[in-house]
């Protein structure tokens, strides 16, 4: 691996969330005190992505969330479980699931048209959803009173390892098919 694919490598490996091409190449341009052509950031980040590919390491190079970061690979899944199971506290209730989803399907959303989809307070849900940083505030709605708007952040992007919101589920992704095994037909 060449000297820039290392320092690429670093700044990935050593970034806290997803890194994107245009940070690495601003913090190759401040580093070098020269301008990096993104062409040679592409190439490094793909020579990485190759020597990870292979079966002599436990993680990959993913693009996820808009930028790149180190994860570990499908087949070690099992041998992450304890660790995984032991975090379980930090994972999402379930009604902080539905007003994540609510708030990504119709953001910039309020706190009272959430509460109004799911027919109950949220007001906690907000508050760890927040405190997770899955969401952000984007600014104030004109309607009375300037409620707060919610929008999902890039963080969220990266827990659901998806890079735009297009790759969000469709309500027809949902539905069963007509004719299913084990179902009564209606005549």
């Amino acid at each position: 691996m060449d000297y820039l694919a290392q320092h690429i490598e670093a700044l990935i490996f050593c970034a806290p969330k997803p890194i994107t091409k245009l940070d690495i190449q601003d913090c190759l341009k401040e580093m070098f005190d020269a301008e990096i052509p993104a062409e040679d950031v592409t190439l490094g980040i793909n020579n990485i992505h190759q020597q990870y590919k292979g079966k002599h390491h436990s993680f990959e190079l993913i693009k996820s969330g808009g930028g790149y970061q180190f994860l570990t690979k499908p087949a070690y899944e099992s041998s992450i479980g304890v660790l995984l199971k032991r975090q379980s506290k930090k994972r999402l209730s379930n009604s902080a699931l539905e007003t994540l989803a609510i708030i990504a399907y119709k953001q910039p959303v309020t706190r009272t048209e959430i509460e109004n989809i799911r027919g109950v307070n949220c007001d906690y849900s907000v508050t760890r959803l927040l405190e997770k940083e899955l969401i952000l505030v984007k600014g104030k709605s004109e309607s009375v009173g300037r409620p707060l708007l919610y929008i999902t952040s890039p963080r969220f992007m990266d827990y659901f390892g998806i890079n735009d919101l297009k790759e969000l589920p469709t309500p027809k992704d949902f539905t069963l098919d007509e004719n299913t095994i084990g179902e009564n037909q209606q005549e």
